[in-house]
Formats: structure tokens, C-alpha cells, sequence
């Protein structure tokens, strides 16, 4: 936590403009409730495909009149190269989080995924070029190693994409990629591994694990395991990746620009072991579930086991984690409790 600290201190004495693509969701809007705290200036684009105004709303409520006054909203479609660059204005960093994620939405609909996860940040790339922005963050994704069997993950060590999201993900680092070769544009890619935290979306078909039985156990609900159980995840709390994104942004250091790096925890988590850790963690929130939860087949597109080697990230960024699933869960608990009303 040390670099990071250090960051957050410079940023307080120096304010910056950020652009945050998807500022309306799970993790555009956590970067900007961090960025507004720490009085920067930023600019949000979004046209609520997957994001929500309430979590705009809920960020506001969250930071002073003074800090609030500092965001300014571009309701706009990443696939509109005009809406890019008008947001892309007049800004130092780019964190480009807006896409469609979600396995089994592009094993759904494939085009859709492509035209927002592709064309759309080929849209971005060139606006902020154009721009002459500082550097580029995007959201990248631990889809990428695909069939690799290697554990932990390695950046440079990935195998064949499992899903058309997958594609769309591995397009992008190969088009960062280009843009810094051919423009001496400088990007970085952060695969996220199982992001989770407050104002992820438990609602909807293609609804993440965690909020999804989170709901689930607080409406005295049934939990459905895909498979056996044994699929194991490395689950990595929002604020590390808060972290990762503003330490990317702001390095200066040659060596680290230019790359991609693994954003978790490395760590490994059961579905079984997952289960037992929300159940504990709504116990302690006054919250009893005791169904045992129910199985069946395993999810289409989807890898057994995933687990990132972060030396990368701490070695060359200064990432360090300040979050574990089980710390993680417990910090979040609360906000999953006053948004779900039992039944």
C-alpha cells in the first residue's frame, strides 16, 4: 500500500482530470467515488446499457457538494466515435471500464458484445490519441488466458479464448498493443480477475456470483452451484482494483507503461468455500441461512480453475492488495444488507 498511499497524496496537492468509461457501473462508479475523494476532476460517460443512476446518485451521497461539483456527466455510447471524443476532451487520464461483460451475454448475443467491446474501444483508443491524453487504463480480463492450464496465471502465458467475450477482450490488448507501437501511445491493460464490492449488480440473467447468492441467501432463497463446486476463482475486492487503475495511470516509469497486468489477489476460493465464507459473513450481520445450496451442470464458456501471478503488478506498479475475499465479503456485507429487503 505504500505506492498507492504515496499516489494518493500527490493527486490531493496536484488535482488531475479523469475520464471514466461506464462511471454509471460496479466499477466506473467506485472509481469515481475514490477519484472525487480525492478531489480530482472527472468526466463520466455512459449510456446506461449496464450502469444505473442510482449509482451516480449513490456516490453523490457519499462525497461533499464541493467534490460533487467537480464530476461532469456525457451521456454517451462508446460505439459513437463523437461521443468518445467529447469526452475525451480536455483530459489528462483515461480509465476505460465501459463494456459488456459477462460470458454468457456474449455466448447470447456475440454481435452486440463485439460492436460495444471492439468497435466501441477502437472509438476510445482514438479519441484519447487524438486527445493527446496522458496515458490510457482499460479494463482488461482474466477471460484471456482461456485454456491455459498453467496456475497462477502469467501475463505473457495465455491460451485459446473460450467465448466470444473472451475474443473481444484479447482484441483490445492486441489494439492497445498496436496503438503503442505505431503511435507512441501509452496504454495499460489491467485483466480483472472476479471483481467484486459495493454496487455490483444483483439483479438481471447475467447477475456475478457473489451478488447474485448474496441476494439469494438474504430473501431466504435457494443457491444453485454450477458444477460440483470445486471451480475455483481468485475473487478480487473493487478498492484493489481502484488501486491498480490509479497506480497505471499515473506511472511514469517506462518500464511499466505499455504492459498488461493481473489485478487480483492471488488467491484461490471454491464455489464451496465462497458459499460458506457469505453465509459466515451474513451471520455476522444478523443475517441466519441455513439451506445447503443446490447443483447443477456446469456453465458453458467457463474455466475451472483461475488464479493470477501479481508479482508483475506489485513489482513494476507498487500493487498491493489491501483486500483478501473473506476481508473483502466482510466490508461489503452491510451495503448488500440495506439494499435487499428479505422476504
Amino acid at each position: 500500500m505504500i505506492a498507492y498511499q504515496a499516489l494518493q497524496s500527490i493527486l490531493r496537492d496536484a488535482p488531475k482530470t479523469w475520464l471514466v468509461t461506464g462511471v454509471a457501473g460496479f466499477i466506473g462508479s467506485n472509481l469515481l467515488e475514490t477519484l472525487l475523494k480525492l478531489d480530482q476532476r472527472v468526466v463520466g460517460l455512459d449510456n446506461f446499457a449496464t450502469g444505473h443512476a442510482r449509482n451516480l446518485d449513490e456516490v453523490q451521497t457519499l462525497v461533499t457538494a464541493e467534490q460533487w461539483a467537480r464530476f461532469a456527466f456525457v451521456r454517451g455510447d462508446i460505439r459513437q466515435l463523437d461521443d468518445c471524443r467529447r469526452a475525451c476532451a480536455g483530459v489528462d487520464y483515461v480509465l476505460h471500464q465501459a463494456a459488456l461483460g459477462s460470458v454468457p451475454r456474449s455466448l447470447d448475443d456475440p454481435i452486440t458484445s463485439n460492436a460495444t467491446n471492439i468497435d466501441g474501444f477502437l472509438n476510445m483508443l482514438v479519441a484519447a490519441r487524438d486527445a493527446e491524453v496522458k496515458s490510457f487504463t482499460y479494463a482488461a480480463s482474466s477471460s484471456t488466458y482461456g485454456d491455459h492450464p498453467s496456475l497462477p496465471k502469467v501475463e505473457d502465458l495465455i491460451g485459446k479464448p473460450l467465448s466470444p467475450y473472451a475474443v473481444t477482450k484479447y482484441v483490445n490488448e492486441l489494439y492497445a498493443d498496436v496503438f503503442a507501437r505505431c503511435y507512441g501511445f501509452n496504454t495499460i491493460g489491467l485483466r480483472y480477475f472476479n471483481v467484486f464490492g459495493k454496487r455490483q449488480d444483483p439483479n438481471g440473467a447475467y447477475a456475478a456470483v457473489i451478488p447474485k447468492w448474496t441476494t439469494a441467501m438474504i430473501q431466504g432463497e435457494d443457491v444453485f452451484i454450477n458444477g460440483d463446486g470445486e471451480t475455483s476463482r481468485d475473487f478480487c475486492f473493487v478498492d484493489n482494483a481502484v488501486q491498480a487503475n490509479l497506480l497505471a495511470a499515473t506511472t511514469v516509469d517506462d518500464a511499466a507503461r505499455d504492459q498488461i497486468y493481473n489485478v487480483a489477489v492471488s488467491g484461490r476460493t471454491t464455489l464451496n468455500e465462497l458459499y460458506g465464507y457469505l453465509q459466515e459473513a451474513l451471520g455476522q450481520n444478523g443475517v441466519n441461512y441455513d439451506r445447503t445450496p443446490k447443483y447443477r451442470d456446469f456453465r458453458a464458456g467457463d474455466v475451472r480453475h483461475s488464479q493470477a501471478d501479481i508479482d508483475k503488478a506489485n513489482r513494476l506498479l507498487g500493487y498491493a492488495p489491501q483486500f483478501d475475499i473473506r476481508s473483502g465479503i466482510q466490508a461489503v456485507m452491510p451495503w448488500y444488507i440495506g439494499l435487499i429487503d428479505p422476504r
